[in-house]
Order: structure tokens, then C-alpha cells, then sequence
């Protein structure tokens, strides 16, 4: 979604808050009993795709298509065990995340809606395939 006069991107400002965003975000993941251990020890290349991912679903440079091609994040995904627990936990620390730098409003509620329908998408153990309560 986009403003007449922004993207996302723009609207919560840009690279170094996506930046902050990511390192936050991971920060997290790397403590969380569902997310820790389906991450890498050293989540540096983690940190920096995500950082490209973002800045293109948000309306940013296209970052990531330009050195991995499209993002098929499913696709990409499906090696490992997403069930319900781990898109919950993944929302959690995003939403933290975004606390902790601070997105503005209306961009943390656009940001947050796409970031869920994503997060759905991603489940794919379907005994659990719900990321409700």
C-alpha cells in the first residue's frame, strides 16, 4: 500500500530504520524458544537478506530481487519447520521490533498487516496451520 506521496519505506524512514528494525528484530529471534532453533549461530547473512527483503516489500530499492532474483519466500522456506508456534513467535519479535525503533503511525499498522498475511503464508506444517489464539 502507498500513500500518494510515500511508500512504507519512505514513510517510517528509510534504510536505517530498516536497519535498526532488522538488528532488533534479531536480537530477538536469536532468544526465542520456537525461532533460535530453526536460525543459523551467526545470523549476519540472515540479517542482511532480511534487511534487502524488507527494503523491497516496502517499497524501497529492490534490494533483494537484484542479487538473489524473486523472493519466493515460501519456496524458499519450505526446508524448514514453520507450524503455528513459530509464525505466532515470528510476529512477536517483529512486532517488538517495531516497537523498539519506534515505526510511526499509519505506516506500523499497514507494516504489521502485510507482515502477518506474510507470516501466514510462510506456515507449512499443517497440523497447525493456524496462527490464532
Amino acid at each position: 500500500m502507498e500513500y500518494p506521496d510515500q511508500t512504507i519505506y519512505e514513510g517510517i524512514g528509510g534504510a536505517d530504520k530498516v536497519a535498526a528494525l532488522v538488528d532488533h528484530f534479531y536480537d530477538r529471534v536469536a532468544r526465542h524458544p520456537d525461532l533460535a532453533p530453526i536460525f543459523p549461530d551467526d545470523l549476519t547473512e540472515t540479517k542482511r537478506k532480511q534487511q534487502q527483503f524488507l527494503t523491497q516489500f516496502l517499497g524501497g530499492p529492490s534490494l533483494y530481487s537484484e542479487e538473489h532474483g524473486h523472493p519466493r519466500l515460501r519456496a524458499r522456506h519450505l526446508r524448514f519447520p514453520i507450524g503455528a508456534a513459530q509464525g505466532r513467535a515470528w510476529l512477536s519479535c517483529m512486532q517488538a521490533a517495531m516497537d523498539a525503533v519506534t515505526i510511526p503511525e499509519p505506516w506500523c499498522e499497514i507494516m504489521f498487516e502485510r507482515l502477518t498475511l506474510t507470516a501466514h503464508h510462510m506456515v507449512n506444517l499443517h497440523e497447525e496451520n493456524s496462527l490464532e489464539r
